[in-house]
């Protein structure tokens, strides 16, 4: 847990003062019962009453001295819980937004969400306890154990045997509850990821009316969640009550070997009172352990899941400029570069590619689906690292490349586009904070978005649900493209970006590209054909590897993979009559 490090530093001073005020309020409950025995056996017993009233007034006095530590502990437990929570929070949010796509790939989303959700509040309402009751248990059962001992050291004989058939059943308590509540985190993971796909999902499920099939889906996680829960519940549950039960027989214990002490005259009345008081004292602290050690064992499971976030080690290295030949800004090449999503292991998606993309050059890539066009691209930002070989952009390695220059000059219109709450304004600024109205509406025209953005009663501040749930699949596109464009990069990556656009709009966008975007290297992925035939040079690729580049014409010509693209989307008559030169 090498997190807690930084937080130890940041809270530990307030902590400490936290558990002083503890102390001070932990210390005024143990001196109650032996005043409260002077009284009965010096006040009471001998008809003293000016005794009574004075020891009466420093019970009064020690009571007040004790609630205001404890309301100065609460304020000081709360502050640090508090911030300690959000701190954490943020770091951990922070961490996964610098984990690589391939470290991010190891966790599920799902289990993310609720690493930053739950087992974030687990740990913080546990170091909350450790300033309220948890530290105040030991305390309070370890100074009840003393002060009983010192007034009567014959009945001491009774804790000799109950504290020790405790503190087995706490032990038991922790070693068998650990996995349980390991187990139960986990459930609450598989439910977050049945309502997270569906959300994330609703139009298809609408759309296929499988509206049951959802719910049976959310139902069995929701249902293997409880019984998770039900059975950890049940395992923790033995234990209080038989700590509960050894405690109160240690009680009886007492009031019976005292009884027989008291009518002997061994002992006195008081003594009696004060040690079942302390006895109690002792079964209260008892059941606040067993508590502490359930919220311990919850707690640690999550502290656990979230170390996992924190110990990832992002084994990319970066350089800290940008030194690339302002010659050929936008130029990018490939050397011999191999990759797969599991480096060194199974199969490469990408095999000893050679490329070179000049700067204002608009380059094709196509292939059959799973031939490794994204994967390809996605070297050029580094979201990935290649398993061999170089990738260069300018003439400089991006490994050795300061990562926010890099990507300064790259903008990329994915195949899925995300759009983000809020609105249209908003989202199209992500390429550019500071770009003009004009700039924006001139990046929209480009992309064919103006016209229908300017149809909405609110134009540009028309407010888009999550994901851009309002627009059509063309209309987030579109935006996507005019978000891309804003930027003025020296690198366009177009993945698929027009695969929801009509062939019009498709045809349009290209042709006001090739004015707005001179100059820059464009990198146009698609599956349709007809969106790379007039690139400057097409890369056909086939199971992860080049197999021919060239122009439309010459592939037709020379490229059996292409020709079998092209026959299976156009058709073989149209082949004929497509000229090839």
């Amino acid at each position: 847990m090498g997190f807690f490090k930084k937080y130890i530093q940041t809270y530990g001073r307030l902590f400490c003062l936290a558990v002083v005020f503890l102390t001070i309020e932990t210390l005024c409950d143990l001196m109650q019962p032996t005043i409260m025995s002077k009284i009965v056996d010096i006040g009471v017993a001998g008809g003293k009453m000016d005794y009574v009233l004075r020891m009466g007034g420093l019970m009064l006095f020690i009571t007040a001295v004790g609630a205001t530590a404890a309301s100065i502990r609460n304020v000081i437990s709360s502050n640090v819980s508090q911030n300690f929570g959000a701190g954490l929070r943020a770091d951990l949010y922070r961490k996964t937004q610098t984990l690589s796509f391939k470290d991010i790939d190891r966790f599920d989303r799902a289990s993310l969400i609720t690493r930053l959700t739950n087992d974030v509040s687990q740990v913080q309402m546990f170091v909350n306890g450790l300033m309220r009751v948890f530290v105040k248990a030991p305390l309070l059962c370890a100074g009840s154990l003393i002060m009983a001992i010192r007034l009567n050291p014959h009945l001491a004989v009774v804790l000799a045997i109950v504290v020790p058939i405790v503190g087995l059943l706490i032990i038991g308590n922790m070693r068998i509850g650990f996995p349980f509540f390991i187990n139960v985190q986990k459930a609450l993971d598989r439910v977050n990821r049945a309502m997270r796909e569906y959300l994330s999902g609703v139009r298809v499920v609408k759309a296929f009316n499988r509206f049951d099939y959802e719910v049976d889906k959310f139902n069995e996680a929701n249902k293997e969640f409880q019984l998770k829960s039900t059975t950890a519940m049940r395992v923790m549950a033995v234990f209080s009550p038989g700590i509960a039960l050894t405690v109160n027989f240690g009680i009886i214990a007492v009031l019976w070997l005292g009884g027989l002490g008291v009518s002997t005259g061994q002992m006195q009345v008081g003594h009696i009172i004060a040690f079942i008081n302390y006895m109690t004292q002792i079964l209260f602290s008892l059941m606040l352990i067993s508590m502490v050690f359930n919220m311990f064992v919850r707690a640690k499971a999550s502290a656990g899941r979230i170390d996992e976030v924190f110990a990832v080690q992002n084994y990319m290295t970066w350089g800290n400029e940008f030194v690339g030949c302002k010659e050929i800004k936008g130029r990018i090449d490939f050397e011999h570069v191999s990759f797969s999503f599991e480096r060194g292991a199974g199969e490469p998606i990408i095999k000893d590619v050679t490329l070179t993309c000049m700067p204002g050059e608009t380059v094709g890539i196509i292939g059959s689906t799973g031939s490794g066009k994204s994967s390809l691209v996605s070297l050029i930002p580094r979201f990935y690292d290649a398993a061999s070989g170089c990738v260069k952009v300018d003439g400089q390695d991006v490994t050795k490349t300061d990562p926010k220059k890099l990507r300064e000059k790259i903008a990329i219109v994915p195949q899925k586009s995300i759009l983000f709450t809020g609105t249209i304004l908003d989202n199209l600024r992500w390429g550019k904070d500071n770009a003009t109205q004009d700039e924006i509406e001139e990046a929209a025209r480009v992309a064919q978005a103006h016209d229908f953005i300017s149809s909405f009663p609110e134009g540009y501040n028309t407010r888009l649900g999550q994901g851009g749930v309002n627009l059509s699949g063309g209309q987030k596109q579109r935006i996507s493209i005019a978000r891309a464009l804003i930027r003025q990069p020296e690198i366009l990556i177009l993945d698929d970006a027009t695969s929801a656009v009509d062939a019009a709009t498709e045809s349009r966008i290209k042709e006001s590209l090739k004015t707005y975007a001179r100059g820059l290297t464009c990198l146009v992925i698609a599956q349709r054909i007809t969106s790379v035939m007039d690139a400057d040079k097409i890369v056909v690729l086939d199971n992860g590897e080049i197999v021919s580049i060239g122009r439309h014409a010459e592939l037709m010509k020379s490229c059996e993979v292409y020709r079998e693209i092209f026959q299976s989307q156009l058709g073989r008559e149209v082949a004929h009559d497509v000229p090839t030169e």
